[in-house]
């Protein structure tokens, strides 16, 4: 009983000390989140000075909120030192309300001013920003008489369709650096009279159109590179499909093998002859497609002489046989469902839901063989499931009873109703053996 008492004077004692505890960190909470909006509604002054009114929304309004949720909190705190004594539940539940509310607080603040740190950062950098934009818009337009000149020289080789990726390229990049330029020259006044929302807004754009030049003259390289790398491969994919045009005289000659070899020698013929504008990419695609066709025709063509295609004949037999041991299964299982267990009875659910699938499969040559091997299927799973469906009656029958073949006044297992269920199902699986071997002389 010692021990007892003892056991929750010690648990009494830890909660006191968790209360406690819980009461300092309410009211630390408290004064540092009261701390926080203070310093954070003077950062909100300083920041909608440097950024604008439309940029420092976000902050204010969580300002706002904060304030107004932790009115809560100092409403709750006020409730544990008023004169009115309250329970230890009441006082628990109250400071971890006011640890709740002041944490969220400080959450939230956090995430708004960091956000505003990074605009005013960008604010106060400026200036660089605008040097360095100016120095590499000075250097983009050092590129584009270069560009202009690639551009022509790749226009003697290459076609209208192929040029056309990159034959603006240089007037659009000379326009994004002049935009990129007037971008500056208005982010600086803005920032001179004070605007600096809009001074922000410029001097993005301003960014953003340096970027894009810049993307579009290295497209203008990437292009020659892309070109010469696109003859190379149509160079060697060419050769490949002469080789395929010789090797398709030695395969099967089905129809579709000789289809894709007229389409690939067409491709071939299309090739612009050599020392033309051309356009290495829409050849390419053109030749490769070809190419893969005839591939793809050949390896087919060559599969099939291997593995002829089953008979509609075949097919239809081992769905005979399929649909015989399926009858012979269905009155077994269904006459005896009390003593049918799970294994025999999902086998033949699962026989009957393909034999549904193979009639769909008979009309296309492309599913017949699958024809096949579902049919077939089919038959295993009922004969399985008629072995399985006599195992569970044999077991579930009473052995001492004669008339269901137990043993008789003679001693033997003979007595009783002979020619029954085990006369019959060896007579059905005599059945299945025979359909079995006729199946394998009809394939």
């Amino acid at each position: 009983m010692a021990g007892f008492w003892g056991r929750r004077r010690r648990e009494q004692e830890e909660l006191t000390a968790q209360d406690a505890d819980l009461a300092r960190r309410a009211e630390q909470a408290l004064v540092a989140a009261d701390e926080r909006i203070r310093t954070t509604a003077d950062e909100l002054v300083f920041a909608q000075a440097e950024l604008g009114e439309s940029m420092t929304a976000d902050l204010k309004a969580a300002l706002a909120a904060v304030r107004t949720h932790l009115r809560e909190a100092f409403q709750l705190h006020q409730l544990n030192h008023d004169e009115i004594p309250d329970t230890p539940e009441e006082l628990r539940t109250r400071n971890a309300r006011i640890v709740q509310l002041c944490e969220w607080a400080e959450d939230l603040l956090d995430e708004k001013t960091s956000a505003i740190a990074e605009q005013v950062a960008l604010v106060r950098r400026s200036p660089e920003i605008v040097a360095q934009l100016r120095k590499d818009a000075e250097s983009l337009a050092a590129r584009i008489p270069q560009a202009r000149e690639t551009v022509n020289r790749l226009s003697q080789r290459y076609s209208d369709a192929a040029m056309r990726r990159v034959s603006s390229s240089p007037d659009e990049a000379e326009q994004l650096v002049t935009f990129a330029t007037h971008g500056a020259d208005v982010s600086e006044r803005r920032r001179a009279a004070k605007q600096n929302e809009e001074a922000n807004l410029a001097l993005e754009t301003a960014t953003e159109a340096v970027r894009r030049a810049s993307a579009v003259l290295d497209g203008v390289e990437d292009f020659e590179i892309q070109a010469l790398r696109a003859e190379s491969t149509l160079a060697a994919v060419v050769d490949d499909s002469r080789g395929d045009l010789i090797a398709a005289r030695t395969a099967p000659q089905t129809r579709e093998v000789q289809t894709a070899a007229s389409a690939l020698e067409a491709a071939l013929a299309a090739l612009p002859a050599s020392g033309t504008r051309n356009d290495p990419f829409t050849e390419l695609t053109a030749l490769r497609e070809a190419n893969t066709g005839l591939d793809q025709a050949i390896a087919t063509a060559q599969y099939r002489a291997e593995h002829p295609l089953p008979t509609l004949e075949q097919v239809q037999h081992a769905l005979d046989d399929a649909d015989r041991q399926l009858g012979i299964a269905r009155p077994l299982i269904s006459g005896h469902r009390g003593w049918i267990g799970a294994d025999a009875r999902t086998r033949f659910a699962e026989a009957e839901r393909l034999r549904i699938d193979v009639t769909g499969m008979l009309p296309a040559e492309a599913t017949r063989e699958q024809a096949l091997s579902t049919a077939r299927r089919v038959g295993q799973l009922a004969a399985e499931a008629l072995q399985l469906a006599q195992r569970d009656i044999e077991s579930a029958r009473p052995q001492d009873y004669a008339g269901w073949g137990g043993p008789n006044q003679g001693g033997g297992w003979g007595g009783g109703r002979r020619g029954g269920g085990g006369d019959i199902v060896s007579g059905v699986l005599g059945g299945l053996v025979i359909g079995s071997i006729l199946d394998g002389i009809f394939d």
